[in-house]
């Protein structure tokens, strides 16, 4: 305290009144530096929490519902996304309902119930909800575009009545949907992001991304990043996550997905037989029988090149199974126009121009469930997929029955054709070989989430979706940590202010005694 007080000036103070106040200064100024010492040291920063989006993955044969959530913080402008609800809705893909929109909504009920349990009620309303329509609504808009929008306006008119906020429903382009697929399997990879030793996100230190095969009802996918993007520039998209920049060659074939193709084979094989009522299926297992309208396979926009002249919709046609493998195979090569590229080593088939197929593939969806249903998983040999895919497309249809765990009539009869389908597009049309093919990993899922393009959706949007600022917990709440402030340095400055009041005091007694001291004397 002599700071402020001379020696002098202190022993002239009255000694009680000035100890007190004194105190009171010193209390008053270590108070002061230890709440602000406290105060910034001792702050706690919160995560804001999580948000949440969902995203309906409308495909050509059913519709399924994806619960996504992130970090409100998020990771260099793009969430860290995590999958923690899947939802399939009950029956067909929506643009099964062109002729009836206004019964579509009925069978989302049930998923979004589910989706309203697990999504916490005070963030319904700040929820994203986004439906994204593929190649079935991107067909129907090309078959008849009035009965494709009364569809999507079912959907809103739908959605708009529920409590998240509806961000609308849109049909994806075939470009989109791939390089999406191509997004989600390098994020659940780990290609994009990783945890260091200190759980923190970090980019891999050169790590190669994969490439992405996709096969829907409607259409397939292939993604990668070229040997040379900047050769290929003209035919990639450039993509931005997490801070970087990707340029990702991607194609969709319309009308080379599943089902639109096992379609165009029954369509060619009704062409080539003289009966229009009896036709053999060499992809069909042996003694399989089933009766189809002319309008379930000439009736779409994928079939109308191989419709008949006497096309009648809903005259019936008997499919006879008779477990051809080399026939199956003879039949299904048709369906390629190989012709079209002219030996051309960047054109795979149908005049295309793709780049060489790099490094390594995730093959998933359609892919998948087909190489399971031969027994396979994971990465193998090609002999080994000929081989099982041999196997199977001889069987009898009472032999799939005990061959196959989950036996479903309209999957089990066609898994053959989906062999031989596959092993044409992937081999005379990427160009995969005996050496590539062990590249390519049948893949389900990552973890507990779906390779899906949904989620490389999602991943996309949040790109655009601000991240909210951290927030900050002081140990003392501002008011009070601003009126302690107040309090203690109005204090010492009152002690302050009545120390040097008593020094002037006890400074003027003396000079009056002083003076009263050589006026007696004199």
């Amino acid at each position: 305290l002599s700071v402020f007080f001379p020696f002098c000036c202190c022993r002239m103070l009255p000694r009680t009144p000035s100890v007190v106040a004194q105190v009171f200064l010193f209390l008053s100024i270590v108070l002061v530096i230890a709440i602000a010492v406290i105060q910034v040291n001792q702050q706690q920063i919160l995560s804001p929490g999580l948000k949440y989006g969902i995203v309906l993955d409308a495909g050509s044969s059913r519709t399924t519902v994806y619960v996504y959530e992130w970090p409100a913080e998020k990771e260099n402008d793009t969430g860290v996304v995590t999958q923690t609800f899947k939802c399939n809705v009950k029956g067909p893909g929506i643009s099964s309902y062109e002729s009836s929109p206004g019964a579509l909504a009925k069978p989302f009920d049930d998923c979004l119930s589910k989706v309203k349990e697990r999504i916490p009620a005070h963030l319904h309303k700040n929820t994203s909800v986004y439906l994204g329509a593929t190649a079935g609504m991107r067909l129907l808009r090309l078959q008849n575009e009035s009965a494709a929008n009364e569809v999507l306006a079912s959907i809103q008119n739908y959605f708009r009545a529920q409590p998240f906020e509806f961000r609308g429903a849109q049909i994806i382009t075939g470009p989109e949907e791939g390089v999406y697929g191509w997004i989600t399997a390098n994020y659940l990879m780990g290609n994009f992001l990783e945890r260091n030793l200190w759980r923190s996100w970090v980019h891999p230190y050169r790590k190669e991304t994969m490439g992405a095969l996709d096969l829907g009802g409607a259409s397939t996918q292939i993604s990668f990043i070229p040997e040379d993007s900047q050769e290929h520039f003209n035919s990639t998209l450039q993509v931005k996550l997490y801070g970087y920049n990707y340029n990702v060659y991607t194609h969709s074939y319309q009308c080379y997905g599943r089902d639109e193709a096992e379609k165009r084979l029954l369509a060619l094989l009704l062409q080539k037989s003289n009966a229009s009522s009896s036709v053999d299926n060499p992809c069909y297992p042996q003694n399989y029988n089933t009766s189809l309208t002319m309008k379930y396979f000439s009736g779409s926009l994928c079939t109308q090149s191989l419709r008949p002249a006497n096309y009648y919709p809903n005259q019936l046609v008997n499919f006879h199974g008779t477990g051809d493998p080399g026939l199956c195979q003879e039949m299904v090569s048709l369906l390629f126009n190989f012709t079209a590229c002219r030996d051309r080593e960047d054109c795979p088939f149908n005049g295309i121009h793709q780049p060489k197929a790099k490094g390594n593939f995730v093959a998933f969806s359609g892919f998948y469930y087909t190489i399971k249903a031969l027994n396979l998983s994971g990465q193998f040999s090609l002999d080994d997929f000929n081989s099982s895919m041999w196997f199977f497309c001889s069987q009898s249809w009472a032999q799939l029955q005990f061959m196959l765990p989950k036996f479903e009539e309209i999957y089990a009869r066609s898994y053959c054709f989906s062999a031989n389908f596959i092993y044409h597009l992937l081999v005379h049309g990427y160009n995969f070989n005996a050496e590539t093919w062990p590249q390519i990993r049948f893949q389900k899922e990552v973890g507990n989430s779906s390779i899906a393009w949904s989620l490389g959706y999602m991943l996309s949007l949040t790109n655009m979706i601000p991240a909210e600022g951290k927030l900050i917990q002081l140990p003392l709440k501002p008011p009070l940590f601003a009126g302690l402030l107040v309090f203690l340095t109005a204090t010492a400055l009152l002690c302050l202010l009545f120390l040097v009041y008593l020094c002037v005091v006890s400074h003027n007694q003396k000079d009056i005694a002083r003076v009263e001291h050589v006026s007696i004397s004199e």
